[in-house]
């Protein structure tokens, strides 16, 4: 299991997340310390906030994940960071399949069309395949929003187990 330094090395300064263009508007609220601590609530509560927002088809994904990780006290470089979850290489499968799911919650059968990088093409085949598509980004968001938020609890109460047992250990070992 990766350690809190180690990890930590790898998330944005919060100097650097305050000078992005995204998150200017939320500078003042920046300096919170409760948003760049990492302990088991903050993060788990950042993978579930960042995951739910990498499934909003908007183009400020980044933007609302700083919001709902400044209002819930969650880590916001974390929370930040996992929305690129979807990015360009990855955004057409998982929105392939976020409509996909929709389409089956629904109970329609999935639309064929061909992908094409043209503004009219995009708002005439979203009014066939919207809201199957919004359903299933709703959907496929909250899922692993929620697994991931789940899943982090479950792994640092794990470690700090280890850790605990490890250390019991040790005390054993030093008193024979």
């Amino acid at each position: 299991m990766m350690n809190r330094r180690r990890f930590s090395r790898w998330l944005p300064s919060h100097e650097r997340l305050r000078e992005h263009k995204a998150l200017r508007p939320l500078a003042p609220l920046l300096g919170n310390p409760a948003l760049w601590h990492l302990n088991r609530r903050s993060a788990s509560g950042a993978v579930g906030i960042g995951l739910l927002m990498a499934w909003i088809p908007l183009p400020c994904q980044m933007l609302l994940s700083a919001l709902a990780a400044t209002w819930l006290r969650a880590n916001l470089p974390v929370a930040v960071s996992l929305v690129w979850l979807t990015n360009p290489f990855t955004m057409p499968p998982l929105f392939y399949l976020a409509y996909q799911c929709g389409s089956r919650l629904l109970g329609m059968p999935p639309v064929e069309f061909q992908p094409q990088l043209e503004w009219q093409w995009l708002m005439g085949v979203m009014q066939e395949i919207g809201i199957p598509f919004l359903l299933g980004s709703v959907v496929l968001g909250l899922g692993c929003g929620l697994l991931g938020f789940l899943t982090v609890r479950l792994a640092w109460r794990i470690g700090v187990q280890r850790r605990w047992r490890s250390r019991q250990q040790r005390r054993l070992e030093i008193a024979q």
